[in-house]
């Protein structure tokens, strides 16, 4: 007597997932302006200094997870976790508006306007690279070859982890360094010797407030926003479920 009973087993076993050769060189290309961006930093600059910034900081994580999400998208396999990603753009999006809204304009309070019109050269395409570049080259990911819907309201709080690291770092990094160093303190609004301690503390807690709203956007957004859906294969119950196959058994 035959009777059938139901096996479950991941849809891509049965079917393959498709190769994604323009999502992966897309990606590969973004990596590529990170990494050349922070190449050029570190040949002409200090590289321990320059590894103190949350610019080359995001522009690494970022560099990083697109090269594996580019070999993953050429392969076929399975796209990151939504929270490595979203995350990465969260930071490569914090780097971008803040110094093209705080340290690029005049009128913020904290600009570095001075040093920013000094530079030229090199140094004048790989500020571009690491500030301009690679955040919208992260954001036209996002929008148009990630499919949306990953993302979830506690990731918003967890992506704060880095941010609060990041302060902790610059503080007792400025701490352990001589008053009066160059770039005691990578950026204005943390410069404990013109601000104090205190004023250093609110100005952390107005920008951490502002990126976890970005965070909370960013999920937001992705809950509503169009983006790549896959199409169901024949016979699968979808992304999140197994492909179901029913086989004889004697």
């Amino acid at each position: 007597m035959i009777t059938r009973t139901s096996s479950t087993a991941p849809a891509e076993a049965v079917v393959p997932r498709p190769r994604r050769p323009v999502t992966a060189t897309f990606r590969a290309l973004v990596a590529l302006a990170a990494v050349t961006g922070i190449v050029i930093d570190l040949v002409i600059g200090s590289p321990l200094r320059v590894l103190s910034y949350f610019t080359i900081q995001s522009n690494v994580l970022l560099a990083v997870v697109f090269t594996f999400s580019a070999l993953r998208a050429w392969r076929g396999h399975r796209a990151l976790p939504p929270l490595l990603t979203g995350g990465t753009l969260l930071f490569i999006s914090i780097t971008g508006l803040v110094y093209h809204f705080v340290l690029a304009n005049g009128s913020s309070g904290f600009a570095m306007t001075e040093d920013i019109e000094t530079y030229s050269g090199w140094h004048s395409l790989s500020n571009q690279l690491l500030h301009t570049v690679t955040p919208i080259g992260a954001l036209l990911d996002w929008l148009l070859l990630t499919r949306p819907g990953g993302l979830r309201l506690h990731h918003a709080a967890q992506w704060m982890v880095y941010p609060l690291a990041y302060l902790a770092f610059a503080l007792t990094r400025g701490a352990l360094m001589s008053p009066g160093s160059p770039a005691r303190y990578p950026y204005p609004f943390l410069d404990v010797e013109v601000h104090g301690y205190a004023g250093v503390l609110a100005n952390a807690v107005f920008f951490g407030l502002a990126f976890y709203a970005l965070a909370l956007l960013l999920v937001g957004l992705d809950r509503i926003r169009p983006g790549r859906r896959g199409r169901v294969r024949p016979g699968s119950q979808g992304p999140k479920t197994g492909f179901r196959l029913r086989a004889p058994v004697r």
